[in-house]
C-alpha cells in the first residue's frame, strides 16, 4: 500500500487511504505495540475527526482503551506519550502537506518512533488480515494534557530575556499551545496564523519551502523584530528568519543551538555528543567543535535521529528539514522547545541573530536540489565511482554517498517519501560551489537524460 512510507501513514484523504483503513490500523495497533492503551491526538484538518472516530472504534474493538486528547500538536504527543507511561500513541496528521492529505504518526512506548523497518512494514501485513472484534471492547476517555505541557516547557521559558520576535503558526498546531507559552516570556512576541484551521487560509504549511515565509519576514521588517519564526502544520519543525528578514538555513540552527547548551545553561556538557543528518554543513561540525561538543554524523528521518541521539545519551541535535531534537524530552523533536531556545540564546548575546549566524556560517551552501529519476540507483553508483577515486576524497555511506573533499562536498541520496533524487552541495567560496553543482547535475544527466530537475 502505497500510504505505507518510511516514517508514517500518509497519503491523499479518501483517495490513497479511508475510514476503513483507519479502522483496521487502529484494530491491529494493539498487537503491533503490545499495549492495552493508547494515546490518540489530532489536528485540525476537515478529515481529521472522521479518522479518529474510526481509528479509536478500530482500537477499541480489539479490546484496548484509548485516551483522546483531541486537538494537540505532535511534540505533545510524543510528551503524553512518555511523560504519562502509554504503551503507544497516535497523532492524526499530514504535518507540512496540503489539507486534502492526512495521515498517522505511530509511536511505541517512551515515544520511540515506528517507521517502516520497525513495524509499519508489519503492520501494512496485518491490515490485510481477519478482523474478529473482542468480546469486551476497550474504553475511551479523554485526557488533558495541556498543564502538564506546559510545566514540561516552564525551564525554557525561564531561560528568555527581553526580545522581540513575531511567530508564524501557519495556522497550524502550534497554535494550541503558542499563547500560553508566550505569556510567560519576557519581551514583546507577536504571533500571526495563530488559530488552528486545517485549510490553512494564509500559506502552505511548510516552512522549509521559502515562499511560505515571505509574510513571517515581511512582518519581522515591520515590527523591527530581533527574528521571525515559523512553524509547521504539526507544530515539530520550525524555521527561523533574521532581524533583515533572511532566512536561515535549518542546519545552523543545530550550531546556533550549541550556544545554549555549552555557554548559557550553566551546565557542564562539554564532551557530549550532538547529532546532525548527512546534509549538514561542515560549518555546523566545526562550531559545535569549537563549543566544545561532540558532532555526531546521522542518517535522514526522525526514526533515525532520535535512535541515535538514544544510543549516543545525546544533549541534541537536529536536521536539514528543521527538526531538532532534545535529550531532555524524551530524545524528542519539538518546534516549540527549539524556538524558545533560539529566543533565550537571542536574549543572552550582545549581538545580532545574523552577526551570530555569520560568525557560524563559513562556506557557500546549495541547498536540497531535488530530482525526478527512474535512474536513481544506477546514477548513485556511477557518481560514487566517479568521485570517489578522486584524491583525497571521503566517503560516507550511512545514507545515499556524502563524499568530503579539502574544499567542498556533497551528498547524493535518495528520498525516503518520495520518488526523487536529492542533491546537497557545499563549497569554499560560491563559485566553486556552483562549478560542483553543474558539474554534477551533468554527469546525472548523462547518466538518465529523461531526469528532471523539481
Amino acid at each position: 500500500m502505497k500510504v505505507f512510507k518510511s516514517y508514517d501513514i500518509r497519503g491523499v484523504y479518501n483517495r490513497d487511504w479511508d475510514k476503513n483503513l483507519a479502522y483496521r490500523v487502529g484494530f491491529f495497533l494493539p498487537e503491533l505495540l503490545e499495549t492495552d492503551r493508547i494515546l490518540v491526538g489530532r489536528d485540525a484538518r476537515e478529515s481529521s475527526e472522521e479518522v479518529f472516530e474510526a481509528l479509536s472504534r478500530g482500537i477499541r474493538d480489539a479490546g484496548c482503551d484509548v485516551a483522546d486528547i483531541g486537538l494537540c500538536s505532535t511534540p505533545s504527543v510524543y510528551f503524553a506519550t512518555a511523560h504519562f507511561g502509554f504503551g503507544g500513541s497516535v497523532m492524526i496528521t499530514a504535518s507540512h502537506n496540503p489539507p486534502e492529505y492526512n495521515g498517522l504518526k505511530i509511536s511505541r512506548a517512551k515515544a520511540i518512533p515506528v517507521g517502516y523497518d520497525t513495524g509499519l512494514n508489519r503492520l501494512e501485513e496485518m491490515v490485510r488480515g481477519e478482523i474478529t472484534p473482542a468480546s469486551v471492547p476497550g474504553k475511551i476517555e479523554t485526557l488533558d494534557i495541556r498543564a502538564a505541557y506546559l510545566e514540561h516547557l516552564k525551564p525554557y521559558q525561564k531561560a528568555v530575556q527581553e526580545i522581540k520576535a513575531v511567530i508564524d503558526c501557519s495556522d497550524g498546531m502550534a497554535s494550541v499551545f503558542i499563547h500560553d507559552v508566550i505569556r510567560e516570556l519576557k519581551g514583546e512576541i507577536i504571533t500571526m496564523y495563530d488559530q488552528p484551521d486545517g485549510s490553512f487560509p494564509h500559506h502552505p504549511p511548510n516552512p522549509l519551502i521559502e515562499a511560505n515565509l515571505a509574510d513571517v519576514k515581511q512582518r519581522t521588517l515591520a515590527e523591527k523584530a530581533d527574528l521571525g519564526i515559523c512553524f509547521d502544520g504539526d507544530g515539530d519543525r520550525v524555521m527561523f528568519v533574521d532581524e533583515k528578514g533572511r532566512f536561515v538555513s535549518p542546519d545552523l540552527i543545530i550550531a546556533l543551538l550549541g550556544l545554549y547548551f555549552f555557554r548559557h545553561s550553566g551546565q557542564d556538557y562539554v564532551g557530549e555528543a550532538v547529532t546532525y543528518d548527512v546534509r549538514t554543513s561542515r560549518s555546523v561540525v566545526e562550531y559545535v567543535e569549537t563549543l566544545g561538543g561532540k558532532p555526531v554524523i546521522c542518517k535522514v528521518g526522525h526514526p533515525h535521529a532520535k535512535k541515535l541521539l538514544r544510543d549516543t545519551a545525546g544533549i541534541y541535535g537536529g536536521e536539514l528539514a528543521g527538526h531538532y531534537y532534545f535529550r531532555d524530552n524524551y530524545f524528542c523533536d519539538s518546534g516549540v522547545i527549539a524556538a524558545l531556545l533560539v529566543l533565550a540564546i537571542l536574549s543572552k548575546e550582545a549581538r545580532s541573530f545574523s552577526d551570530i549566524i555569520s560568525d557560524i556560517s563559513k562556506y557557500h551552501f546549495s541547498g536540497e536540489i531535488n530530482f525526478k529519476t527512474e535512474a536513481k540507483d544506477r546514477i548513485i553508483e556511477n557518481i560514487l565511482a566517479d568521485y570517489s577515486a578522486w584524491p583525497d576524497a571521503k566517503v560516507t555511506d550511512i545514507d545515499g554517498i556524502r563524499l568530503d573533499f579539502p574544499d567542498w562536498w556533497f551528498n547524493l541520496r535518495k528520498s525516503n517519501t518520495e520518488p526523487y533524487l536529492r542533491l546537497v552541495v557545499e563549497a569554499q567560496t560560491e563559485t566553486t560551489c556552483r562549478q560542483r553543482v553543474d558539474e554534477l547535475k551533468g554527469r546525472m544527466r548523462s547518466l538518465d537524460p529523461a531526469m528532471e530537475e523539481e
